[in-house]
């Protein structure tokens, strides 16, 4: 309760209103956490905890929800989507074997300090969501024209999935959407139900339960795996707030810092994290064969065809964890086991459907690139970006920098070595599994906007659990006291600390200055902790204790030191380079004032199958070369547009070629965008008949601040509207 009294105090205090509040509330409760809810008590019998009953429920809430309103709004009917609630609830209450169902089962007995510790992490959630998100990107108008750049590109995918289906690309009509689209089509639900505006949803209401879900299952997987509260506490915390390893001066050094698997600024992420977790939370019983019941499978089936469409990254890497299962299975007993094999070829059943159907084998930008994300870290760390190219030596150094990064992060895996059989068990090995190709894909792949990254973000929270889990056998297994563990701990922090303060090195580096020095710390690093293990190992003759000390000195350098020195940064240095934050956003250039009004009024005005034309379709105004991540006339309008940004689209992406920028690639339809320029520069009667007759255009959504706008518009058209910057012309019907 404490919880959604401060969400909602944060909410009204950023704009949100109290009757969208109370609806989207009324929303996810009643439409989709407690049907889901119910269907969990039949499908999945264990014992929960209510948290966790709500969680799951509302996971499986949203997956119905999308696959439900897919068919509403391929059949002109989107209100429909509220069939499998309702459907849910008549069942459960006409049925009499199912009526049981309503009351809750035998909970667990669990710690005091468990509930108010998950209720604290939801509440940071939401305060970082606050601090990162919700005051850089505002619901006002013209602050809403400085939100992060991919922000009116998502709200242009919202509209898209509110009035059509299947869709395409609102910024570039008739062009295919080959994306995960699934969160856009729950957004879009949510707002047909409830009338909250897609913009309110997708800046404030729409990620807030998802992040509170998120946390309760991943810690329900953690316990599940470790078999303790207090490990499931500590990898979901490892979870929340990863963070590199920063020995290097300034809040924030750039691409170097880690990204979170949760996100404002890419709701597919955290959509996809979310589904994908009871994913991993049904393998871990059915692997173990805990439980094999008829409804896990049909659970499993129901999240996998959910997360096919909710984020590309996962099925991959699930098919790597479970081929790694696979293996290990046929090395120890000469066969994999049924569960396995069955849950394989779900899998690939799903990733399948997905390449072939959802994004008909598009790459969409993604290729093999052996290191290009650390030539990227290498310019940002050095200052040069992309004005220079970095030498082999320096780029792999850099890789080597990365690496190490992550074997401080996850070094309490090494504890499960002391004991192999817990290391061969299926959950862990499916993890490793998942977790070594997410490395590899940061390694191998490049994109043009480091989307290989997501990989890593995918798997590194199972990585956490697993690092926990080994941490904690270590620390058993030795029976070292709780105050042996601060020491060690306190002795991994104050090392980090020290060894960042007393080397000064900051990023970006000066003018001139050799990148030689961003290793000096990590070598340092390197070297005091192989002293660290001498001494330990003179003082302590048991080895399994010099180890378990040694994993929590180490592992110990990796978040708890990271956010340490944030706040000394933040403390006692100017900030290097971007500000801080998890969430660190590039504010767009601000969009002429009066754009909200216009694409509002030609909402209102317009029919949904209606195509605009717009003359503002660069970043930043007209330049050469064109940054086409311009996406507002779509967000706002909630209509396609003949071209506006084309950045994203599979046809762009696939023109792409390392050492190109995605975004300033021109447009592959010369004919089409001159037309669509015609009419601003120089419109006639030929350049109306030619976007009204050939492309079916019936708006002009005009920037009159550019001067592509020629006042003689008006000859040809009929203003309709007017507002600030902004005008609205029709085309007439009767072309001649």
């Amino acid at each position: 309760m404490a919880v959604a009294v401060f969400a909602v105090a944060v909410l009204g205090f950023y704009g949100v209103s109290p009757s969208d509040m109370a609806f989207f509330g009324i929303y996810v409760a009643v439409g989709l956490a407690f049907p889901g809810v119910l269907l969990v008590r039949v499908l999945y019998r264990r014992r929960r905890t209510l948290a966790e009953e709500l969680a799951l429920g509302l996971a499986l809430g949203y997956a119905l929800e999308v696959l439900t309103y897919i068919a509403a709004r391929a059949a002109g009917l989107p209100l429909l989507v509220l069939v499998w609630p309702v459907a849910t609830y008549a069942v459960f209450a006409a049925v009499p074997r199912l009526r049981g169902y309503w009351r809750g089962g035998v909970r667990p007995s669990t710690p005091r300090w468990w509930s108010w510790s998950l209720a604290l992490i939801i509440g940071y959630l939401i305060a970082w969501s606050a601090v990162n998100f919700f005051r850089k990107n505002l619901l006002t108008w013209p602050a809403l024209g400085t939100s992060y750049v991919d922000m009116p590109f998502h709200l242009a995918l919202i509209g898209e999935l509110k009035h059509h289906m299947p869709p395409t690309v609102p910024m570039v009509a008739g062009e295919p959407l080959l994306y995960h689209w699934f969160v856009y089509a729950h957004l879009a639900a949510a707002s047909w139900v409830t009338g909250v505006e897609p913009l309110v949803l997708l800046f404030r209401l729409g990620v807030l339960p998802m992040l509170a879900a998120l946390a309760v299952i991943l810690a329900m997987i953690a316990r599940r795996v470790t078999g303790s509260w207090a490990v499931a506490l500590l990898a979901l915390l490892g979870t929340v707030f990863i963070a590199a390893p920063n020995l290097y001066q300034g809040i924030n050094v750039g691409i170097f810092t880690w990204r979170a698997a949760i996100s404002w600024l890419s709701p597919t992420q955290t959509f996809g994290t979310l589904l994908f977790a009871p994913v991993i939370l049904l393998l871990v019983d059915l692997l173990e064969r805990r439980r094999s019941s008829a409804g896990c499978w049909l659970l499993l089936g129901i999240f996998l065809v959910a997360v096919t469409g909710a984020k590309a990254t996962y099925l991959p890497l699930l098919i790597a964890g479970l081929g790694t299962v696979a293996a290990v299975e046929l090395v120890r007993r000469r066969r994999p086991s049924w569960p396995t094999l069955a849950a394989l070829g779900l899998t690939t059943a799903c990733f399948l459907f997905a390449q072939t159907v959802l994004f008909r084998q598009a790459n969409l930008g993604m290729v093999i690139n052996d290191l290009s994300l650390f030539r990227k870290i290498w310019g940002g760390l050095t200052g040069l970006g992309e004005r220079a190219e970095p030498s082999l030596v320096s780029v792999l150094g850099i890789a080597l920098l990365y690496v190490l990064s992550w074997a401080i992060e996850w070094c309490g895996i090494i504890g499960l070595l002391s004991r192999p059989r817990l290391l061969m068990r299926p959950p862990v090995v499916l993890m490793l599994g998942m977790g070594t190709v997410g490395v590899g894909a940061v390694l191998f792949l490049g994109h043009p906007h480091m989307g290989q990254i997501y990989f890593f973000d995918a798997s590194y929270p199972y990585l956490v659990i697993v690092a926990a889990y080994g941490l904690s056998v270590a620390v058993r297994r030795a029976r070292l006291s709780p105050r042996a563990l601060a020491y060690a701990g306190a002795a991994g922090v104050a090392a980090a600390c020290l060894i960042r303060e007393l080397c000064g090195v900051e990023v970006p580096l000066a003018v001139g200055q050799s990148d030689a020095v961003l290793y000096r710390p990590y070598l340092i690093l390197a070297v005091t902790a192989l002293l660290a293990v001498g001494v330990l190992a003179v003082v302590h003759r048991r080895r399994v204790v010099v180890g378990a000390l040694t994993i929590t000195m180490i592992a110990a350098v990796g978040f708890p030191s990271a956010w340490c020195t944030r706040v000394l940064s933040a403390a006692f240095h100017t900030p290097a380079g971007d500000s801080t934050g998890v969430e660190s956003a590039v504010a767009a250039p601000v969009v002429s004032d009066g754009a909200l009004a216009a694409g509002r009024w030609l909402r209102a005005h317009s029919g949904t199958a209606d195509v605009v034309a717009t003359n503002a379709r660069c970043l930043g105004g007209p330049g050469d070369p064109c940054d086409s991540r311009r996406f507002w006339a779509a967000a706002l309008t909630e209509r396609r547009v003949l071209v506006e940004g084309w950045a994203y689209t599979a046809t762009n992406m696939s023109r792409w070629h390392p050492g190109e920028r995605a975004e300033t690639l021109p447009f592959w339809d010369e004919e089409r965008i001159r037309a669509n320029d015609e009419i601003f520069d120089a419109p006639s009667a030929a350049s109306v008949r030619r976007l009204r007759l050939g492309y079916g255009v019936r708006w002009l959504f005009v920037d009159e601040r550019y001067g592509s706008s020629s006042p003689r518009i008006g000859d040809f058209a009929n203003l309709r509207f007017r507002s600030g910057g902004y005008a609205v012309y029709e085309l007439p019907e009767n072309v001649m």
